[in-house]
This record gives structure tokens, sequence and C-alpha cells, in this order.
């Protein structure tokens, strides 16, 4: 408890009255923090803090990037910014030693700052302080941190597509250079690579690889390719929201948790340029920003995340999980959110124009190289409509192609409004594209009005594939049941299914080998939302706890 001497050795606080140091004494929290805790992480709701003892130090995230921008010692303030502006959080703040710091909720401090105006007075001058000046969070803003990596690479190239994908996806700030751009060696700083050794990369104060493969890119930044362990409480496949609900879930509540993921954490959700309709977020959150934030809130509670890995197998049986490269886990439970993937376009030079003008999904980050351009989309779902608005930011114009003859049937009604509004969207109902033209790159489409059965070729500079999606479940073994579509089944569909051999049913989330569960969009029968995946991850936890309770007999 802090007693009204503490306060009163807060240099801010001093001048209070005996009687206003006791009031205080009993509003403010006592807050612990072992180092590297975060008293107030990025973005956090507002407060007041003071630090008793130890040192906190001010933390600024970017790109999954932190760097250290200053420090806070015993009777320093700290969180004058958001109380006076009544803002979250603009960076973190966490111990660099074991600490204690008081907490000052606002209604309290607002309280105190009304008997006291001179608090106030002070506060927003310290506010006003951090906020100016080249080392406030003005300094901040006019200097980010430097890219974590240099590519260099032709905007058709396929390769320099799918990599810097993989950049984007990951959340490693890279600056991209073209070959024929004329300040190009000067930004590579040196000589450009050839073409047959394109794309390059260069991670800032590290090596340079050509025609790199991800898994080598991954090393080269340090995101996490090799387990620690060889056994873990829960395995979890695929690092999507459902996945990443899992890992933070399981970690704080003491199993021992892995995320395994193919590409990068976010899954389809993560490429979302704007979600409006999850919870907590009025103003909406990007697909990126979210999966970041879990992605750290994993971490920190103690889950381990690899990329650019593939489970091989799994031996059910032996509760063994077989990645690629020959490392054998042993895992007590599995948790399948391996998630979904785009089907691709079944049109003459679809494969050969991949990566070159056509594009399976999309992220935030493309929406830049559009600028001016004429760009189609194909589908009708939330994806594509949010993908719609994100382009129409650059592009001159932006046209959604649905086969239906309306939205409604399958995109929320805030973005149909939204679309509505822009007036260089367009939507042409009962179209699809029936033909491709290009040939180093996509130049033109032929869209074919089902209604009218007329076709009509039109330029394109990106064509954005949004037409539904396939379970990745093909490297599953026979003993987990799917649908007829490839989906996995679940719970009450193992009994009556005839897959179930347990006297106990089956867990909501259980497949039919009893131990391992699935959630997500991978699961037969979900709500295809970021929220369901969410709650599904937290679920699937809750049904490992109940699973590993059981008496080994009975789980088996």
């Amino acid at each position: 408890m802090v007693t009204k001497e503490e306060i009163a050795a807060i240099p801010l606080f001093a001048g209070l009255d005996e009687i206003a140091r006791e009031r205080l004494a009993r509003a403010v929290a006592d807050v612990t923090l072992v180092e590297g805790e975060y008293a107030a992480p990025q973005g956090s709701d507002r407060a007041l803090f003071a630090v008793i003892d130890g040192t906190i130090e001010a933390v600024q995230t970017t790109d999954g990037v932190e760097r250290v921008v200053g420090v806070r010692n015993p009777g320093d303030i700290f969180g004058e910014v958001p109380i006076t502006l009544g803002t979250v959080f603009p960076v973190g703040f966490r111990a660099a030693e074991r600490t204690r710091v008081m907490r000052i909720n606002p209604d309290d401090y607002h309280g105190v700052a009304a008997q006291s105006p001179d608090i106030a007075k002070e506060v927003g001058r310290l506010a006003s302080h951090r906020i100016s000046g080249l080392r406030g969070l003005s300094g901040l803003a006019a200097d980010p941190p430097p890219a974590r990596a240099i590519v260099v690479g032709y905007r058709w190239d396929a390769r320099c597509t799918d990599l810097r994908r993989f950049l984007d996806r990951n959340q490693v700030t890279y600056r991209w250079v073209t070959p024929d751009q004329p300040d190009a060696e000067e930004l590579w700083d040196g000589p450009v690579p050839g073409s047959d050794d394109l794309p390059a990369i260069r991670v800032i104060g590290g090596k340079t690889v050509f025609q790199p493969h991800h898994r080598r890119v991954a090393e080269l930044l340090d995101l996490g390719t090799e387990p620690q362990e060889a056994e873990y409480d829960v395995v979890v496949v695929g690092a999507g929201p459902a996945g990443l609900a899992a890992a933070v879930y399981g970690a704080s509540e003491g199993l021992r948790t892995l995320v395994v993921e193919r590409e990068a954490p976010g899954g389809q959700a993560g490429t979302s340029s704007r979600i409006e309709n999850y919870l907590g977020f009025p103003a909406g959150v990007s697909g990126d920003e979210l999966a970041s934030r879990a992605l750290q809130q994993a971490r920190r509670l103690g889950a381990e995340i690899l990329v650019t890995r593939l489970i091989g197998r799994i031996d059910a049986t032996r509760r063994q999980v077989h990645l690629d490269g020959g490392d054998v886990l042993r895992a007590r439970t599995i948790i399948v959110a391996c998630g979904v993937s785009w089907r691709q376009l079944s049109l003459d030079g679809a494969d050969r124009l991949s990566g070159k003008g056509i594009y399976y999904g999309t992220a935030p980050s493309e929406a830049p190289h559009t600028h001016g351009m004429d760009v189609h989309i194909v589908g009708a779902g939330n994806s594509a409509g949010q993908a719609a608005l994100n382009f129409s930011t650059h592009a001159r114009s932006v046209t959604i192609l649905c086969r239906g003859d309306n939205l409604e049937k399958s995109m929320s009604q805030y973005l149909i409004k939204q679309l509505s509004e822009r007036d260089n969207i367009f939507v042409r109902f009962r179209s699809e594209v029936t033909a491709l033209h290009g040939d180093e790159a996509l130049d033109a489409i032929e869209i074919r009005d089902n209604a009218a059965e007329l076709t009509e070729r039109v330029d394109s500079g990106g064509l954005y594939m949004f037409i539904g999606a396939d379970a990745q479940t093909a490297w599953l073994p026979e003993d987990i049941a799917l649908n007829q579509r490839g989906f996995v089944l679940t719970g009450p569909e193992m009994r009556s299914g005839g897959h179930w051999t347990l006297e106990r049913d089956p867990f909501l989330l259980e497949t039919s080998v009893p131990g391992v569960f699935a959630c997500g969009d991978v699961r037969s029968g979900p709500v295809k939302r970021v929220a369901a995946a969410v709650g599904e991850g937290s679920m699937a936890i809750a049904f490992v706890h109940q699973y590993l309770a059981e008496p080994a007999t009975a789980v088996r």
C-alpha cells in the first residue's frame, strides 16, 4: 500500500496537504513490476503513474521493433500525455529492473487536480514538453526507426512480389528499390545485383542474400524458426486469430505453448486494411495491427512462435508432430488452426501472371503501388470490400466484380454503405472475368456481363482475387475426420458420424482423435468472423485443460 509519506516524496504531489495526501494514498494502486513487465503497454488506456522505486523505460514499438526512447526514475511521473489529451499511451512503459509504481486512475487524478490546480498546470506543462522538441513525441515521429532490410527487385517479378508480401505479413519494415531507379545504386549502397540474382535482400547491419527462401530471410531477421523444447503441453498449428488467441490463453494459463506458422502471423485477417466490427475498437483496427498486438501479447506471456515452418505429418497415436527439416516434437495436445487459402483462378495465363498483376488476397501496404491505376477486385465478401476501400485511396478507380445480383448476401452492411460513398468505387453485378491478357505482366482482362450476355475487354492495373477459400487439411492424418469439402469435423458431429469411440462425449472443438482440437476457419461450420475465431481459440484452451485433467486411461 502506498503511504502518504511516499506520495510526499513525489515532487508533483509535494505541495499537497496531509489530508489530501492521505486521501490520494487510499485511491492509488500500488504496483510492483518485475524486469520487462509493462506498467502501461503502448496503446493502453490513459492513467497517470509515478515511480516510487526502480527504473521505468519508455519503449516505442514500430513494426515489431522496440527502441528505448526515455527513462523515468524515482519521483518521476509518466502518463502525462494521455491523461492530459484523453488518448491512449503513445509509447509503452516497462520496468528495467524490479520496480514499484503507483497508478492513479483518471477520475482520481481529476479529483486531485480540481482541488490543486497547480498540479494540473504542471502535468500539462510536462505533457507539452513530452510532445514538443526533438526528444519528444514530435521528434520521434520525425525520426522513425530505420528499415530493417533493403529489397531490390523488379515490380513484375513474382519472386520479388512474394518476398515483399512475406516481409509485409511479418511486419518487417523494408525499403524496396527497383533496379531501373535513377538512385538505385545510392539506395542499395553499391552496384545493383544482376537480373539473375534478383530479388535480393540486405538485412541492415547484416548479410546480403540473393533469391532467398523465406526460411533464410526469417533466420536473418531473427523471426523465430527453431523450437526451444522437445515437448509441449499444446502445439498450435497456424497463427491466425484463432491460433494467436489459443497461444495467448494457453501461455497465460501456464501451458508450454508452441505455435507453428507456415508463413506469417495474422492469417487472412492479417491482410485486412480495416476491421470495423471487432469488439472494443470503435474506430476499427487493421488486420496487421490486430495481429501485431496479439503476437506481442502471446510472446510476452511465454508462447513460442515459429514462422516458415510446415508440419509434415502428425502421429496421433504417439502424439508426435513432425516438422519439415526433420524436427520431431512431442505434444500432449494439438490445436489445428491452420485456416484456409484463397482459391486459384482457373483461366489460361493465371499461373503465369500470378504475382505479375494477379494477386490472391492483398496486404494493406500494396495500395500505394496502384496509384493512378484502374484495378479490379473479384469477390463479394468482407475481405473484398475492405480491399476496395483501401485501394480507392490511391487507385484511379476500383471495380468490384460480383457474380450475384447484390452484395447484401455476403458483405456486412457497414462496408456496403462505405463503398457507396466512394466516387471511384464501382460494382458490376452478375459479372465475371473470362480472359486475361499480358506478356510480362497483366495488361487487360475480359469481363462478361451475364445479364446482358456481353463481353468487353478493359485495361487493368491489377486483379485481386477474393473468390472463396479451401481448407488446408491435406497434411492431416486419416484418423482426423473431415467433411466432404475437407473441413475438420468436431464435437457432436463425431458421434453422429461414427467417428468417436470413447464413452465420454467429445468436447465441442475436439476432433475424431481425442486431445486434438480444431478452431477457426479450418473447422466445419464456424462463423467466418475474426471475433468468432478468437473466441474459438480461447475455448480450445479451456477444452485442453479439461482433457489434460482426465485420468490417463480416458485420454489415450
